[in-house]
């Protein structure tokens, strides 16, 4: 079997999939990070899909050292690796079809039947008090935790930040049995971060993520030792050795890797095993709820430091909710995923809805 063609979809102008087709008619679907689909998706079709085409598919591991070392000089971080990612799903949707079995099962087997998940609001600017009110809603609908966006991201101190008022309010209102976790997107000094723990810790949240800025690792060492609560990172990190990094000198708690932005399925196990050598759980970045939840779940399934209700974007997706793009949803049932049983990653794309979305711009509608 061969690689005949990459091919880079952008949906409504803002969403990408890539699709893997072989000469034996077998496709795999993966999805990459939109942080720019204009250079992601030049990337696909420009730097990578030259190095896979004519490449046997069953070589996973070959051709991603293929694709991260040949153009390394364009990253190798950011846009290169989420543009790896696309393609290596695929690959790993391409494997598990070709041995009829989920990926999950070529990636160690089941250790988890029904992964939790936490309900994550991407919303900024509620009141407390109506984002208590939605919690209470998510907690009714089965999840057990809920995450927060509450401060003006990269702010150093000065923007709009009500995150004590909001976690004060939603303790009063979800009780003591349900878990709080706090994401302010880099937005703190090392002493306000200090400050806003100690804080955070009155209320027993649960996860503290991203307070300082991504690089500085001396401040997340200073913010942990202080602190109790749990500090979380690594969504801009992208490889092993940056999270080899974050556990060594940054002495993150908890590990943030996302499948659509680590360079795929591939690096994802890598910097997984990596995370159980120094004893560290993963709680997944995971803000694109149709492939990259697919994919991530297959992971959560067959990872044991998966452990955490890992990340669920409750927000409006136009893939998911608006323009499905796959034949058989896979959705939240009382606050837990089950992965398809089926072979590769188990769905299949509604070629009617693709095709449509791929003739949109972006902020068009069909």
């Amino acid at each position: 079997m061969r690689v005949t063609q990459v091919e880079s979809i952008v949906l409504l102008g803002r969403y990408q999939l890539v699709r893997v087709h072989t000469d034996e008619g077998v496709t795999g679907v993966g999805e990459v990070s939109p942080m720019n689909v204009a250079v992601t998706h030049t990337l696909v079709e420009k730097a990578l899909a030259p190095l896979v085409v004519g490449q046997d598919p069953a070589d996973i591991e070959r051709i991603w050292h293929r694709m991260f070392h040949t153009p390394y000089k364009l990253g190798p971080m950011g846009a290169h690796l989420e543009a790896i990612a696309g393609i290596d799903i695929a690959l790993w949707d391409i494997a598990g079809k070709v041995a009829n079995k989920p990926v999950y099962d070529l990636l160690g087997g089941v250790f988890r039947e029904a992964p939790e998940v936490y309900a994550s609001s991407m919303q900024r600017g509620m009141t407390p008090k109506v984002e208590a009110e939605r919690a209470v809603s998510f907690q009714e609908q089965g999840y057990r935790a809920y995450k927060i966006h509450s401060a003006t991201p990269w702010m150093y101190d000065d923007g709009f930040d009500q995150t004590l008022d909001t976690v004060r309010e939603m303790r009063a209102a979800v009780g003591d049995d349900f878990d709080i976790l706090v994401d302010v997107n880099n937005s703190y000094y090392p002493h306000t971060a200090i400050k806003i723990a100690r804080g955070l810790e009155e209320y027993n949240t649960w996860h503290f993520e991203e307070p300082l800025a991504a690089h500085d690792h001396d401040g997340y060492a200073s913010l942990a030792a202080a602190v109790d609560i749990p500090i979380a990172a690594g969504e801009q990190e992208y490889t092993r050795w940056q999270f080899r990094d974050l556990i060594l000198n940054a002495k993150i708690d908890i590990l943030q890797p996302d499948v659509i932005k680590c360079g795929g399925i591939t690096e994802f196990k890598k910097i997984a095993a990596l995370a159980q050598t120094f004893n560290k759980p993963i709680t997944v970045h995971n803000t694109q709820p149709t492939i990259g939840t697919l994919a991530h779940l297959h992971l959560w399934i067959s990872t044991p430091n998966c452990v955490y209700p890992q990340e669920y974007n409750i927000e409006p997706h136009p893939l998911r909710d608006e323009y499905p793009i796959w034949q058989e949803p896979v959705l939240v049932e009382n606050g837990r995923m089950r992965a398809p049983d089926k072979p590769g990653l188990g769905v299949e794309l509604d070629e009617d809805v693709v095709r449509k979305l791929s003739q949109i711009e972006d902020g068009g509608r069909p």
